[in-house]
């Protein structure tokens, strides 16, 4: 039964791909002969399978699922807490049936995006195999279709790990699947050239300025059935108003299947000069008509922006010879829950959150994305940097070079006529980790690998696109980028800069500038990365380097941002990263994810994204800080409030707010802040945010329900007293269920806290002042267990008498099994620590509730685990938590407190 009921429910998917089928061939059938190119979507009614397939076999008739492009298969398993996600072998399969007159066209299969290896197969026969996952390709059907029938178009898309193809290692997510609109192109015999899968116009702008500007456009026309005829090629420049402004034709006499043209347009006078603060778009229509007949035989349209910029190396970034201040961020392509398989409307949302936030650069990083992206940058005014895909290391093979050739012309090609791109790039980190050791010699070779490479992109780069920089991202090791000679080669050098977060402090974050200025001060820079990981969910009243905090991040951007700013020649300052972004093989406290976005992975807004708001926005900003632990201690002196910092972003002047109603006052901002001390009541409290500009006034509200934690706790109701406590913690968290954790005092008398011991370090990591950012299994609120204190002698609650629910927390931080070197950790190896043996018994007012108790054989290794029970009060004496050691030290990761009845 069971099975009819999949063979049911899979006959009715599979109709409808055939109806889909039905709809594509007669919109070939039809429209196809009233225009000189279409392109119809091909996304729906594809069959995914992880199984083998045997191309031109019949089409599976259960098991396989039915899917819609874009697809991928890791946009789950990369998150759970499994080491690994699947790389390797996919199947999509779809039907296409076409009728004889739909081949008088050629018709071709157009793949925007498959990581990384594609085989396509049309009705068996393989029609192309495509290396790389981040360019377009396409493939001409015609050859392989028969028409009136079902053809089957089979795709073998495959991520596993190759050698031979960039990228090799890499701090983000290698997702697997057929990931970007897939797409169907009819043209006529007679066409501008697909090669590369680029549209076969490229225009250039010899010369632009603010009184006239020349623009020539040039390809190649492809005559697929070779027969002579004579062709009119013509040119058009249109205004955004639809006017014509430029226009001009040539003639061209096919003789052959293929020919270049190339059309110089009149001068167009006064141009209407494409910026960050008005992305004017010209429009570029390029024809192809046959003389004889007066048909239009292929059109082509591209946007156009008329610019002139240079960078200078003492002055910085000129864009129609007025200065800019380069600031924006990376972009990585995936979305919680997606992985990178996102809609056209997503890829544009991202640019324009960086437009709202006030930047003006969109570093395409570290590979070409989706068209889309780069059309919001020409229409929002973004200037844009694209690269290929070598990240960290190469391979020393021919096979290696040909590919990353082949991508780096790809990705030219394919985006040749945005007017946002400014720079092509082709390397970065490619010295972060050479696998020699101490081999010198074998590491000299490979250094000069590195170095002939890059230099052969280079040259290629500048032979494709003579008007566009070159640049090269390295790491902070200047001395061995010097050495190589790397810094030598491209026209631009970016740095991917972060002092005081994997090493250092952040006041070396300018000195670092200083000196490469000065060793080549006849070089432009960039800071192509900076950034500290600020986990949403976490806050301290004391940030200090790696711990995650929000608060953290917010001081280590206003120190960057402000040596940036002050120099000139820093001609560009690039956040890593707009959004969180799936990095499979990090932990820390949100796994999988690296968490140095502006915004979360889903795209919501955290204080540093406010913090640029404030500090790069023309129009009058403001903004109340998003409070999210509205938790803690009342005042030693007045027990009705706790009185905790407040930041206000704005890039007004002077800032007021109300809190409850009650006036806190005027404060100037600094660096596009200003602070406050606000006392949060008990319950729900209002803050209002104000200021004025230019006459206007501008204001933010902000609603925070604050839960007052009693000082004194003897006095306290029973069921007013929730406490959540993290040990060996200096931090706030606010776990997945909404519970808002505190960082545990020492005990005082009268309140609650811990007494003995110290907090959990781990052993070669020089990072983390405190706990540990392995990844903890069977949770989602990592935070709560990475932390403990080691030694911890006891825990008291002075609370009234009671019953009460307590849960103790435990995760053995300690392991046999060392955290692996990973891409992104720039100054340390493998942490090595060998596995604690610890038992320990603890008692609860003089009761033993765990007995001999060692965490690993009760829970495992680098795992959550936790012990509740019931706890009754009586005799004014509270709640006493002893813990006495048997074999090596106890230790508790957090503690849990809830009042149930008097």
């Amino acid at each position: 039964m069971l099975f009819k009921l999949r063979e049911l429910l899979y006959n009715k998917t599979y109709l409808k791909s055939v109806l889909y089928t039905l709809l594509l061939t007669s919109t070939l059938c039809g429209k196809a002969y009233s225009q000189s190119r279409l392109v119809t979507g091909f996304n729906k009614g594809w069959l995914f399978t992880k199984d083998n397939f045997e191309p031109g076999a019949k089409n599976p008739e259960i098991g396989w699922q039915q899917v819609s492009i874009p697809h991928t298969w890791n946009a789950n398993d990369v998150m759970d807490d499994k080491p690994g996600y699947y790389r390797g072998a996919c199947w999509y399969v779809k039907n296409l049936t076409v009728q004889s007159a739909s081949l008088q066209k050629k018709l071709y299969l157009y793949i925007n995006g498959a990581n990384q290896v594609t085989d396509v197969y049309v009705n068996g026969h393989k029609a192309t195999t495509h290396i790389g996952g981040y360019t377009r390709f396409c493939v001409e059907l015609n050859s392989y279709l028969r028409p009136g029938t079902n053809n089957q178009i089979a795709l073998r898309v495959d991520n596993s790990f190759n050698e031979d193809i960039p990228p090799l290692t890499a701090d983000f997510t290698f997702f697997g699947g057929l990931y970007r609109d897939v797409e169907l192109t009819a043209v006529n015999n007679t066409h501008f050239s697909l090669n590369k899968a680029a549209n076969g116009v490229f225009i250039t702008t010899p010369r632009v300025s603010a009184t006239k500007a020349l623009v020539s456009v040039q390809g190649r026309i492809n005559n697929e059935q070779g027969i002579s005829k004579k062709l009119r090629v013509v040119a058009e420049i249109t205004g955004s108003n639809g006017k014509q402004v430029a226009h001009r034709a040539t003639v061209i006499n096919m003789i052959n299947k293929g020919s270049d043209f190339k059309i110089s347009l009149p001068e167009i006078a006064n141009p209407h000069l494409w910026a960050p603060e008005d992305p004017y778009l010209y429009k570029v229509t390029c024809s192809i008509i046959d003389v004889l007949s007066g048909k239009v035989l292929d059109r082509v349209t591209n946007n156009l922006g008329l610019r002139w910029y240079k960078f200078d190396a003492e002055k910085g970034f000129f864009l129609n010879d007025k200065p800019y201040k380069l600031i924006g961020a990376s972009r990585h392509q995936d979305f919680e829950g997606l992985g990178n398989a996102l809609p056209d409307s997503y890829h544009k949302r991202d640019v324009l959150l960086l437009k709202k936030m006030g930047g003006n650069f969109l570093r395409v990083a570290h590979y070409p994305q989706d068209k889309s992206v780069l059309d919001a940058c020409d229409s929002l005014g973004i200037l844009a940097s694209v690269e290929i895909p070598v990240v960290n290391a190469i391979t020393e093979t021919d096979a290696f070079t040909r590919n990353s050739k082949n991508m780096l012309v790809e990705m030219i090609r394919q985006n040749f006529n945005h007017p946002s791109i400014i720079i092509w790039a082709y390397m970065n980190e490619v010295l972060l980790k050479p696998e020699f050791g101490n081999d010198k010699p074998r590491q000299a070779v490979y250094f000069k690998n590195v170095r002939d490479l890059a230099a052969q992109l280079d040259s290629l780069a500048r032979i494709e696109d003579p008007s566009r920089y070159t640049m090269i991202a390295c790491h902070g090791d200047y001395n061995r980028y010097k050495q190589v000679g790397l810094i030598d080669i491209p026209m631009l050098i970016g740095w991917n800069l972060y002092q005081g977060w994997y090493g250092g402090k952040t006041e070396d974050f300018a000195k670092f500038l200083d000196k490469f200025h000065a060793g080549y001060p006849k070089l432009p820079m960039l800071v192509t990365e900076y950034g500290a990981d600020a986990d949403a969910r976490i806050r301290s009243l004391s940030p200090e380097r790696f711990d995650k905090s929000i608060d953290y991040a917010v001081d280590f951007h206003r120190v960057y941002l402000k040596a940036m700013q002050s120099r000139p020649f820093v001609t560009a300052g690039i956040i890593w990263n707009l959004a969180d972004f799936s990095s499979e093989e990090r932990a820390e406290t949100t796994p999988h994810i690296n968490a140095k976005g502006l915004l979360t992975q889903n795209r919501q807004p955290k204080d540093v994204y406010f913090f640029y708001q404030a500090n790069l926005l023309k129009t009058p900003f403001l903004k109340i800080s998003n409070w999210a632990y509205p938790t803690g201690l009342a005042d030693s002196l007045d027990h009705n409030i706790c009185t905790q910092p407040l930041t206000v972003f704005s890039n007004l002047s002077q800032v007021s707010i109300k809190v409850n109603g009650k006036n806190l006052g005027t404060k100037s901002t600094a660096d596009g802040m200003a602070v406050w001390n606000v006392p949060f009541l008990n319950g729900r409290n209002i803050i209002e945010a104000s200021g004025n500009a230019d006459g206007s006034t501008i204001r933010d509200r902000s609603v925070v329900g604050f839960s007052l934690i009693p000082t004194n706790l003897p006095a306290a109701k029973v069921t007013d007293i929730k406490i959540n406590a993290l040990l060996g913690s200096k931090r706030q968290f606010i776990s997945k269920d909404g519970t808002v954790w505190l960082p545990a005092q020492p005990y005082v008398k009268g309140s609650f806290g811990f007494t003995g011991g110290e907090p959990y370090k781990l052993k070669g990591n020089n990072r983390l002042s405190y706990g540990t950012d392995r990844n903890i299994n069977l949770t989602d609120d990592d935070p709560v267990y990475q932390t403990q204190q080691v030694g911890i002698q006891s825990f008291h609650f002075d609370v009234p008498d009671g019953e009460y629910q307590l849960t103790l927390h435990f995760a053995e931080l300690t392991t046999n099994n060392p955290a692996g070197a990973l891409a992104y950790n720039l100054d340390n190896n493998a942490n090595k620590q060998a596995l604690d043996d610890r038992v320990f018994t603890v008692e609860v007012n003089q009761e033993p509730v765990l007995s001999n108790f060692s965490i690993a054989p009760k829970y495992g290794v680098l795992t959550a685990g936790s012990h509740k029970s019931t706890i009754l009060a009586t005799g004014h004496r509270g709640i006493n938590i002893l813990f006495t050691p048997i074999t090596g030290q106890a230790v508790l990761n957090a503690i849990q407190l809830t009042g149930l009845k008097n």
